[in-house]
């Protein structure tokens, strides 16, 4: 008998800021199984009140170190075997970057990969984090670990997943490296670009920068995804970018999955 279930991963680019935005509100009426956040930015005690909470649900964080930085969260319906915050002892342990939860048959994450426009040492420590990021995922992967990874990749993997892809080629997110390697990831590692497998499309984005006009003229980056390993692929129902509302400057990407 199969199960519906029901991801949703968004950057709230604050959870605070989207809080006051209405995110919570709208949250409560998915129905979502898991809720995968990132770029948080606040410890737990500033999100303890019930604005910050939803009935039914379990709130699972990883928070930076360096405060209101970085931080990844979990909400879920489902009560985990095990909670992981790491996948390397790497200086991202202390930037609140990762979070799993752990199930009998499969695990879900969070992820907030580093972005590399500030200049060249945070491009190769977003490197650093590939690299790291790649060697846990072929691990799991060689366990035979089902797998989904949601999260802000920071990287628009094709020309179709990015609006002016001819002029941001030597921009951070949209470089040849990352991109041959999001290419790696999929091709020679396993995993799968949970929306890609339903959807062709090559005008439907999950960021837009806030200069200029660039969301009210869909001038935007797919950079948030669900990644699944082999054995979910096939699992994957229907997509879509909810975009009715904006609660920051990333759409929450929904997917739903027949388990």
């Amino acid at each position: 008998m199969k199960t519906k279930m029901k991801v949703i991963t968004i950057n709230v680019c604050g959870i605070r800021a989207s809080q006051k935005k209405g995110i919570f509100e709208w949250l409560k009426k998915t129905k979502a199984d898991f809720i995968c956040m990132q770029e948080t930015r606040a410890l737990e005690e500033q999100i303890s009140d019930e604005s910050f909470l939803i009935k039914g649900y379990s709130r699972y964080l990883n928070v930076a170190e360096k405060k209101g930085y970085s931080g990844v969260a979990i909400y879920t319906i489902h009560k985990p075997i095990k909670i992981q915050t790491s996948f390397s002892k790497s200086i991202f342990e202390s930037e609140g970057r990762f979070i799993l939860a752990e199930y009998e048959n499969y695990s879900i994450a969070s992820v907030y990969f580093p972005s590399g426009s500030s200049g060249e040492l945070r491009q190769n420590l977003k490197y650093e984090f590939m690299d790291y990021f790649e060697k846990f995922i072929t691990k799991e992967i060689n366990k035979k670990k089902r797998l989904i990874i949601c999260g802000d990749y920071n990287i628009a993997h094709t020309k179709n997943d990015i609006k002016n892809w001819r002029s941001n080629q030597n921009n951070s997110g949209f470089l040849l490296e990352e991109r041959e390697w999001m290419t790696r990831l999929i091709n020679k590692i396993g995993l799968k670009d949970a929306f890609r497998i339903k959807c062709k499309e090559t005008d439907i984005y999950t960021w837009w920068s806030n200069r200029g006009n660039a969301y009210n003229n869909n001038v935007g980056w797919r950079i948030d995804y669900q990644m699944v390993t082999d054995n979910f692929a096939k699992k994957v129902k229907n997509v879509s970018v909810y975009k009715d509302k904006k609660f920051s400057d990333h759409a929450p990407l929904i997917i739903n999955y027949d388990i």
